[in-house]
């Protein structure tokens, strides 16, 4: 069986040589500890070439995909710096089979490291809040992915937009706020901030201890994509895809080479 380094260097070739089987024969599919365990692998190795941690991202926020993958929590990934495109930009060719889906982005304005984090303690340490599409994509073919395959993938992450309209929380409604996602004009997804654990901000509060319990706490300025609030849609190159959330405005991007 191969070990966790094995594994890890496994997903990292699989950015330039392509999408590559589910890890069944190194993993146990509902592993937490060994997925997250080739998570860090390969977020050193990443950090020691000059990449930046920036923020992290919830994912599995919906009870029905947690229904799905046998798991009863969300998990998490890294952002770094070189995975942020400008709303308005353009997401390059390269990724493997990439999807969008809609969420709510926190940026932070004081550390989080309590090992019991209420909502209203995640919510006094948010700066800003805006909209956000993070462009999510797995190394694992076809998406036939295991709770402990999408960890071990960073949460399959790949990349992200922030809206340029940044918001204060106070007055605005994340449970209600209504979401469309299009994809050249035509709606591709819909839903609600209710949609992620029930609240946005809940996320915000589980991410947080999550992390602090680890002793990898949130800190002052990071981003924190909160999770989605409907459907991922699936991309291909030349689309142009833009989300609208209520009370935070839009944000989009082309899947394409700038002309």
């Amino acid at each position: 069986m191969p070990n966790l380094d094995q594994v890890a260097e496994r997903l990292r070739h699989a950015y330039s040589g392509g999408a590559i089987a589910p890890l069944r024969d190194a993993l146990d599919p509902t592993d937490v500890d060994a997925a997250y365990a080739v998570q860090a692998i390969n977020t050193a190795y990443w950090r020691s070439e000059g990449r930046r941690v920036v923020g992290r991202k919830v994912g599995l926020t919906a009870k029905a995909v947690q229904a799905q993958l046998g798991v009863d929590q969300p998990d998490f990934g890294v952002l770094f710096d070189d995975m942020e495109i400008a709303s308005g930009g353009f997401l390059r060719p390269g990724v493997l089979q990439p999807k969008a889906e809609a969420e709510v982005a926190f940026i932070l304005g004081a550390d989080l490291s309590s090992h019991s984090v209420t909502t209203d303690e995640a919510a006094r340490a948010v700066a800003q809040v805006t909209a956000a599409i993070e462009i999510v994509d797995s190394r694992i073919a076809d998406w036939k992915i295991t709770f402990a395959d999408t960890v071990a993938d960073n949460g399959s992450s790949a990349f992200y937009v922030l809206g340029d309209d940044r918001k204060i929380l106070d007055g605005l409604d994340l449970w209600t706020c209504g979401m469309v996602l299009e994809v050249n004009g035509q709606i591709g997804a819909v839903g609600a901030g209710a949609a992620c654990l029930g609240h946005p901000l809940n996320a915000l509060a589980w991410l947080a201890e999550t992390l602090a319990k680890r002793g990898d706490p949130l800190k002052e300025g990071d981003v924190v994509l909160s999770g989605a609030l409907g459907p991922m849609v699936a991309l291909k190159p030349g689309d142009i895809v833009q989300a609208s959330i209520g009370g935070l405005g839009v944000v989009g991007f082309t899947y394409g080479d700038p002309r």
